[in-house]
C-alpha cells in the first residue's frame, strides 16, 4: 500500500513539475480608447509559422513548440494599426503580456491619407503623381515620413517616378497602360474603405505580382473583411477642397454568408490654396460578398468617383513677383464668378468580380475580372482666330517692353505692369465680344473652349495562386491579361457665343486636321483637331518562392510579359496624307523579363540584415512610344524595351524602445524614351516651312539612361510610455547617365517624315528634376493616457533642381540658321548659360494633434493638422522654357533687365490647415 502511494505521489510530482517547466507565451489585447477586449486579433511570432487569434475575452496563448530567445510578436486586425512587441522567451518560463492595446487606423495614420490623396488630381505639378503611391500604413518610419512629411515638397522616394511601383485593388493592377501611373482620383474620397492595404517596399516580395522597384500596394476591398459598423466624417481644409463629407457602413459577415459595405463621399470647394482652383467630386462605393462555404467566396465591387478640378499653372519669377505665389493665370471673371479655362475631369467607373477559392488551409486561388471605362478630359482655350488670351503671355508682361529692340520702353512696361497687377486674369467678356463680332461679319469663332479627351475601355483578368508547400516554403504565382482600347480626340465643349462654329484647320500651318472632310466647321459636342484610337494588349506571368528559416529568409522571383501596341487614325492629317496617318499603323510587340532575389539574415532578434537585387526589362510606356500620335503613326526611332536594374541593402535594429533602419540603394534605368511638346525659337537648319526658325515641336529623347543612388534612414524611440521621438533622412543623387540622341518632329518641317535629328544631347551628370534629392525630418509625438495626442516635425530640404531643356544641350545651341557654328560663340559664357539651376534650401514645420471620446457604444475623434506653420515660401519644381533654343537667344535673354523666357516654377503651399471630425458607431 505504501509502495503504491509513493508511486502515485511521485507521478503527481513528476506531472506537475513537467507542467511547471513548460514554456508559454500568453496575453491579452484591448482597444486603446475603450479598453474593451478585442476578439479575433491575429498574434504572430515573426519569422515563424506560428500564429493564433484572441478569444472573446481578447486573450491568447502559445503553448506548443514555443521558440526561445529574442522574438517579436506581431499584433494585427483589420481596421487597427498593426503593432510589434519585442519579447524574450526563456525555457520553462511563461511570458505574460496582458492588456496590449491597438488603436483604430482612423485615429492617426488613416487621417493623414485624407490630406494627401486628393492632391493626386493635379497632374500639372512636378512630382505630384508620386504622392499617393506612398499612402499605406507601414511599419517603416521612413516610409511614413516620406508620405506624411516629405510629400508636400513633391519628394520622390529614391528619385523614382510612381510608374516603378504597382497599385492593386483586390489583386487587379490599377496602373494606367498609357503612362504606367495609378490614377488615384478614380477612387478618391473613399478613404474609409481604402484603409486595408498590404504594402511591400522596394524589391521585397509580394503575394500578388512581381511588382516594380518601388514595391507593390494591394488595397483589399472584400466586404467580409471590412470592419463592421458605421462611420460619418466631416472635414474642412484650405488645401485642395474646402469641405468633405463621408459616410460608410459595413455589415461584416451576417446570416447566410452575406457581407455588404457601402460608402458615399462628397468633396467640394470654390477655391483651394491656388486662385481659381474649383473642386467638385462625388464618390460612390459598394462591395458585396457571398461566402458559399469554407472554400468558396464571390465578391463584387463597384467604384464610381467622378471629379472635376480647376488646374493651376507654373509661372516665371516675374509673374510671381507681381502677383504672389497663389496666382493662377487660367481663370477670369464671367458674370461675377470665377471661371477656370483648364478643368480636369475624371469619370472612370470600376467594376470587379473576385472569386476566392481556399483549397485547404495552405493553398488559395484568387481569380479576378475587372472592367474600367469612362473618360478623362482636360479643357483649354483655342484661339485660332484671335490673340493669345493668357493674361501672363510674354507680350503682356513688363519684360517684353523692356526688351524692345529700340531700347527699353519704360512707359509701356509700367502700363503693362499696372494692367497685370490690377487685372491679370482671363478676359472672358472680351472673348465673347470677339466671337459676337465675328457673328456679325459671318466669320467662324475666334475662340472656343475644347477638351482633350481619352475615353478608355480596359478589361483585366488574372489568377493568383498562393501555396504553402511546406513549413518553410511559400509559392506565389499569377497569370494576367489586360486589353485596352483608348479613344483619343478633341471635343468642342463651348463655342463661347459663336453662331458659326470653329474651322477644323491648323491656324498655325493651315493643315487640315481631317483631310477627308476639308474646311469642316465644328460645333459644340463635336470632335475637333484630332481623332484616333490606341490599342494595347498585355499578357504577363510571374512565379516566386519564399523560404523561411530560423536564421535566414530568402526568395527568388521571375516574370515574363508580352506587350502589343497599335495606333488607328480615324482622321487623316493633310501633312501626313496616305497611310502615315489614317487607318491602322504597325502593330508593335515588346517582350519583358524580370528576375529578383533577396534575403534577410537574422543576426539576433534585434539585429537583422536585408538585401535585394533585381533586373527588369519592360515595354516602353504607350505615351513614349509614338512621337506624335495625334497626327500620325510615327514610332519613336530605334525603340526597344527599357532595362531597369536595382539593388539595396539594409541594417535593421529593433528593440522595445528603439526601431531603426538604414538602407543603401542603387538603381539604373537604360534605353528609356521621353517625348515632350513645346514651341521652340532659334531652330537651326533649312528644313522648316518658309525658312522659319520657330515651330511647335515634339522633342524625342531616345535611349535615355538614368542613375539613382543614395541612403535612407528611419529611426523612432519610445522614450517614455507617452513620448516618442522620430527622425528620417534621405540622401540621394539622381542624374542622367549618358548623352541620348535627340530629334524633333513637327508638321512644320519639310523633311519626308517630319523630323530633324540633332544628334546627342549632352545630358550626362545633369541632375534629374523631381523634388528635393535630400530630405531630413525630426519630430516627436506625445500620446496622453486620456486619449489625446500631439506631434510636431521639422523638415529640411535641399538639392532641388530645375528641369533642364535637352534641346539647348545639342548642336543646335551653337549653330546658326545655316547649320554652321556661331562666329562669336564663347565657351565660358555658354557653360554658365547651360548651368542647371539649383533652388534654395528650405525648412518646413508641421503640427498635428487629435482627441478621442467614447460616448456609450459610439466613438468621436477629432484630428487637426497645420502644414508649413512658418509660412515658408519655396520653389518645389520648375523647368527651363524651350523658347531660347540657341546661344544668341539665350545669352540675350539672360542679359535683359527682366528675362522674357526665364524658367517657369511651381511654388509649394504656404500655411495650410486640415480639420477632421469623425463619428464611429
Amino acid at each position: 500500500m505504501k509502495k503504491n502511494l509513493l508511486i502515485f505521489l511521485f507521478g503527481i510530482f513528476s506531472f506537475s513539475t513537467a507542467f511547471a517547466q513548460q514554456t508559454f507565451i500568453k496575453g491579452s489585447v484591448k482597444d486603446a480608447v475603450s479598453f474593451e477586449p478585442i476578439p479575433d486579433v491575429t498574434i504572430t511570432i515573426e519569422k515563424t509559422n506560428q500564429s493564433t487569434q484572441t478569444n472573446n475575452l481578447g486573450e491568447f496563448e502559445f503553448a506548443l513548440n514555443v521558440p526561445l530567445g529574442e522574438q517579436v510578436l506581431r499584433i494585427s486586425k483589420l481596421g487597427y494599426l498593426t503593432k510589434r512587441y519585442p519579447i524574450v522567451v526563456n525555457q520553462n518560463q511563461t511570458v505574460n503580456i496582458t492588456d496590449m492595446t491597438l488603436e483604430l487606423a482612423s485615429v492617426t495614420e488613416g487621417l493623414f491619407t485624407i490630406t494627401l490623396a486628393d492632391d493626386e488630381l493635379n497632374d500639372d505639378t512636378s512630382g505630384a503623381d508620386n504622392i499617393s503611391g506612398l499612402l499605406s500604413s507601414s511599419l517603416d518610419v521612413f516610409q511614413r515620413t516620406a508620405a506624411f512629411e516629405f510629400s508636400s515638397s513633391f519628394f520622390r522616394v529614391r528619385g523614382l517616378d510612381s510608374d516603378n511601383g504597382s497599385v492593386l485593388i483586390n489583386g487587379i493592377e490599377m496602373n494606367k497602360v498609357y503612362n504606367g501611373r495609378p490614377q488615384w482620383s478614380n477612387w478618391g474620397g473613399l478613404n474609409d474603405v481604402m484603409r486595408n492595404r498590404e504594402l511591400t517596399s522596394g524589391l521585397t516580395p509580394s503575394s500578388y505580382n512581381f511588382g516594380g522597384i518601388l514595391g507593390t500596394t494591394n488595397i483589399n476591398l472584400r466586404a467580409s473583411q471590412a470592419r463592421s459598423g458605421g462611420r460619418v466624417t466631416y472635414s474642412s481644409s484650405n488645401r485642395s477642397y474646402t469641405n468633405r463629407l463621408m459616410a460608410t457602413y459595413a455589415t461584416g459577415l451576417i446570416h447566410d454568408g452575406w457581407a455588404f459595405t457601402f460608402s458615399l463621399a462628397r468633396r467640394w470647394g470654390n477655391e483651394g490654396y491656388q486662385d481659381g482652383t474649383l473642386y467638385d467630386s462625388n464618390s460612390f462605393f459598394a462591395s458585396i460578398e457571398k461566402v458559399f462555404n469554407d472554400k468558396h467566396s464571390l465578391n463584387f465591387v463597384s467604384i464610381y468617383a467622378p471629379n472635376r478640378r480647376g488646374k493651376s499653372a507654373p509661372h516665371t519669377q516675374e509673374v510671381y513677383d507681381l502677383k504672389g505665389i497663389t496666382y493662377n493665370e487660367y481663370w477670369g471673371y464671367l458674370d461675377g464668378e470665377k471661371r477656370n479655362s483648364r478643368i480636369k475631369e475624371v469619370e472612370e467607373p470600376i467594376l470587379m468580380l473576385n472569386h476566392y477559392w481556399d483549397f485547404n488551409s495552405k493553398t488559395r486561388l484568387n481569380t479576378n475580372v475587372g472592367y474600367q471605362f469612362g473618360k478623362l478630359g482636360n479643357s483649354r482655350l483655342d484661339y485660332g482666330g484671335g490673340a493669345n488670351p493668357s493674361p501672363a503671355y510674354y507680350q503682356k508682361l513688363p519684360s517684353y517692353f523692356l526688351a524692345d529692340n529700340d531700347g527699353p520702353d519704360y512707359a509701356g512696361a509700367y502700363l503693362a505692369e499696372q494692367e497685370f497687377i490690377n487685372n491679370g486674369q482671363i478676359d472672358w467678356e472680351r472673348i465673347l465680344d470677339a466671337n459676337l463680332t465675328n457673328n456679325i461679319n459671318g466669320l467662324n469663332a475666334a475662340y472656343v473652349l475644347y477638351e482633350d479627351r481619352s475615353d478608355d475601355k480596359q478589361l483585366t483578368v488574372n489568377s493568383i495562386l498562393n501555396a504553402e508547400l511546406s513549413e518553410n516554403i511559400l509559392l506565389n504565382t499569377s497569370v494576367n491579361y489586360k486589353t485596352l482600347k483608348s479613344e483619343n480626340f478633341g471635343e468642342v465643349i463651348d463655342i463661347l457665343g459663336s453662331n458659326n462654329g470653329v474651322l477644323n484647320v491648323d491656324s498655325f500651318d493651315n493643315f487640315q486636321y481631317d483631310n477627308q472632310n476639308p474646311n469642316r466647321v465644328i460645333g459644340e459636342g463635336e470632335k475637333y483637331r484630332y481623332n484616333y484610337n490606341l490599342y494595347a494588349d498585355v499578357i504577363s506571368a510571374y512565379a516566386q518562392a519564399q523560404f523561411k528559416y530560423n536564421k535566414i529568409d530568402f526568395y527568388l522571383s521571375g516574370s515574363v510579359s508580352n506587350t502589343k501596341y497599335q495606333r488607328e487614325g480615324l482622321w487623316e492629317h493633310s501633312k501626313f496624307a496616305g497611310n502615315a496617318s489614317l487607318g491602322k499603323g504597325e502593330k508593335l510587340s515588346f517582350t519583358g523579363f524580370g528576375a529578383k532575389a533577396g534575403f534577410t539574415y537574422k543576426i539576433t532578434g534585434k539585429h537583422l540584415f536585408d538585401a535585394n537585387a533585381g533586373y527588369i526589362t519592360r515595354a516602353p510606356r504607350l505615351r513614349n512610344t509614338y512621337s506624335n500620335s495625334r497626327e500620325n503613326h510615327s514610332i519613336v526611332k530605334n525603340i526597344e524595351e527599357e532595362k531597369v536594374s536595382a539593388l539595396d541593402a539594409s541594417y535593421i535594429f529593433r528593440s522595445s524602445i528603439v526601431k531603426a533602419k538604414l538602407t543603401g540603394y542603387f538603381s539604373k534605368i537604360k534605353d528609356a524614351n521621353e517625348v515632350s511638346f513645346y514651341f521652340a525659337d532659334g531652330l537651326s537648319g533649312i528644313e522648316i516651312e518658309n525658312n522659319e526658325t520657330s515651330a511647335f515641336v515634339q522633342e524625342v529623347l531616345q535611349g535615355v539612361n538614368k542613375k539613382h543612388f543614395g541612403a535612407e534612414l528611419g529611426i523612432e524611440a519610445q522614450v517614455t510610455p507617452t513620448i516618442k521621438f522620430k527622425g528620417a533622412a534621405s540622401v540621394g543623387q539622381f542624374t542622367y547617365d549618358n548623352n541620348p540622341d535627340l530629334y524633333l518632329t513637327s508638321s512644320s518641317f519639310n523633311s519626308a517624315d517630319g523630323s530633324i535629328s540633332y544628334g546627342e544631347a549632352n545630358l550626362k551628370n545633369y541632375k534629374i528634376a523631381g523634388g528635393p534629392q535630400r530630405a531630413y525630418s525630426v519630430g516627436f509625438e506625445y500620446r496622453d493616457p486620456d486619449y489625446w495626442w500631439f506631434g510636431a516635425t521639422t523638415n529640411f530640404f535641399s538639392n532641388t533642381y530645375a528641369d533642364i531643356n535637352p534641346f539647348t544641350r545639342t548642336r543646335n545651341f551653337y549653330s546658326d540658321v545655316d547649320g554652321l557654328p556661331f562666329n562669336d560663340y564663347d565657351e565660358a559664357i555658354a557653360t554658365q548659360l547651360l548651368k542647371q539651376e539649383q533652388f534654395d534650401n528650405y525648412m518646413v514645420v508641421n503640427l498635428v494633434g487629435g482627441k478621442s471620446w467614447r460616448l456609450g457604444d459610439k466613438y468621436i475623434s477629432v484630428f487637426a493638422s497645420i502644414n508649413n506653420l512658418l509660412d515658408k515660401k519655396f520653389k518645389s519644381g520648375g523647368f527651363e522654357q524651350g523658347r531660347n533654343a540657341n546661344y544668341h537667344e539665350l545669352r540675350d535673354d539672360v542679359n535683359l533687365e527682366k528675362r522674357r523666357f526665364g524658367p517657369k516654377y511651381w511654388y509649394g503651399r504656404g500655411t495650410t490647415y486640415f480639420v477632421n471630425v469623425n463619428l464611429r458607431f
